[in-house]
């Protein structure tokens, strides 16, 4: 990459100083905050769970000693982004070896070091370099190898600002987007309740004496990455309240199923999450797909209901907030055991069912709310993704020198690194400290 005059390209060891090492044994009755790789939250880039600790007490890993304004970086997936600078609350504290500590020369402004490696670019170049396939983790000198541009400490302070300023209200849009995600989920349990609410004199009936099979528990035999048998859906199939049928949702069993099987699914069949955990049990879902093509799992109940209308009509109220609510204060299994609803429960439940002559127009009007709700969401994910897709080409823009204008009056960013290079020489090594 051609790069502005006056900057520099250097490896990112280059610009840090050493940290220290430290077993924190040695001072057993001394209270430690510990940071680790789940300490940090990913999509703010902040140190938010630290955990506290004695020194007697610290696991093998806890060695590393960390100083306000360090960057810690998680060396486990890295392309996950658990990277944070260390507040001051956290001074002298400590993290895990698989944190790399980055400690940046007082040359350098740590801020615009912080923002370069949380950029798309650099993630990318030091995940390449991944080892393991369980646990694909880079090393410390993985990181520290990186080469990373470096301009003019005046103008490191420029493209600071000025991401931090653009940064700032890309921010502001996410959470105001994300609160779409909280709007639909209003408008959906608002409606349901009003529909149902507003007809409270429709005639009600146990789901038993509306379904023409089940309810009836799915089936899970063994399964591994070999298996060539039937595909089966997989809990997460009917999550979301609707049906997903793409590689991630379903999975092939060993067994061949028999085409005369009760299990196999039938198009416009309900399923229900009989086991899952508290907010998602009970979620319901229609299945739209080729009959005989799959099966689903012993966590899920199946009901079928001839008229389609009924059908939807039953679903929405499946998934409407009085009857979750019905299953989750129902459930059995709650404390430490995944919370579980069975079929007599589900036999019992009470549905409203209006008049044949208006029922179609009753599931129109659902369809309609539903379907302007999940625009909504559809709507909102697109501009999240725009907003993503913005912010990489502004850090993108940030480090090839395009984003502030240079000044020809800035001390060059070569003479800066002579000094940085020059002040590392000599400086006293602290104990048992190292870059990597």
């Amino acid at each position: 990459m051609m790069l502005p005059k006056g900057w520099v390209e250097t490896d990112l060891g280059s610009l840090m100083l050493d940290y220290e090492v430290i077993d924190p044994r040695l001072t057993p009755e001394r209270k430690f905050s510990y940071v680790e790789i789940g300490s940090i939250d990913n999509k703010i880039q902040k140190i938010v769970s630290p955990k506290f600790l004695l020194g007697k007490d610290a696991p093998s890993r806890a060695r590393r000693v960390i100083k306000e304004g360090d960057i810690v970086f998680s060396t486990v997936r890295p392309y996950l982004k658990n990277i944070s600078l260390v507040p001051k609350e956290l001074d002298n504290q400590l993290t895990s070896t698989g944190m790399c500590v980055i400690r940046t020369h007082e040359l350098v402004d740590t801020r615009y070091i912080f923002l370069l490696i949380c950029s798309r670019e650099f993630l990318e170049e030091v995940s390449l370099k991944q080892d393991g396939t369980l646990y694909p983790a880079v090393s410390d000198r993985d990181v520290t190898d990186a080469k990373v541009p470096l301009p003019p400490l005046a103008e490191q302070r420029r493209i600071v600002a000025k991401l931090d300023s653009l940064t700032a209200r890309i921010a502001r849009a996410r959470v105001e987007l994300e609160r779409v995600q909280v709007l639909r989920k209003h408008l959906k349990h608002k409606a349901t309740q009003e529909i149902f609410s507003t007809n409270s004199k429709w005639p009600t009936a146990r789901l038993q004496d509306l379904v023409s099979d089940g309810p009836s528990n799915g089936w899970s035999p063994s399964t591994d990455n070999t298996a060539q048998g039937t595909l089966s859906l997989k809990l997460t199939a009917t999550t979301s309240g609707y049906i997903r049928l793409d590689n991630n949702a379903i999975k092939r069993i060993h067994e061949t199923v028999p085409h005369d099987s009760k299990f196999w699914l039938k198009n416009g069949d309900i399923l229900i999450q009989r086991a899952n955990a508290l907010e998602h049990l009970g979620i319901s879902a229609i299945f739209y797909g080729p009959e005989k093509k799959y099966i689903y799992p012993d966590l899920m109940i199946r009901v079928r209901v001839e008229d389609e209308n009924l059908s939807r009509l039953i679903w929405y109220f499946l998934n409407s907030p009085n009857t979750r609510q019905y299953f989750r204060e129902n459930a059995t299994g709650t404390a430490g055991n995944m919370p579980k609803i069975n079929g007599k429960l589900v036999k019992q439940l009470l549905i409203p069912v209006p008049p044949s002559d208006v029922r179609a127009h009753v599931v129109k009007s659902f369809d309609a709310l539903f379907a302007h709700a999940d625009r909504l969401k559809s709507e909102s994910q697109h501009a999240l993704t725009l907003l993503d897709r913005l912010e990489s080409s502004l850090f993108a823009k940030a480090f090839r020198g395009e984003l502030v204008p240079q000044d020809p009056n800035d001390e060059p960013a070569s003479i800066l690194l002579d000094r940085i290079r020059a002040e590392c020489a000599a400086a006293p090594k602290p104990k048992r400290g190292r870059k990597a």
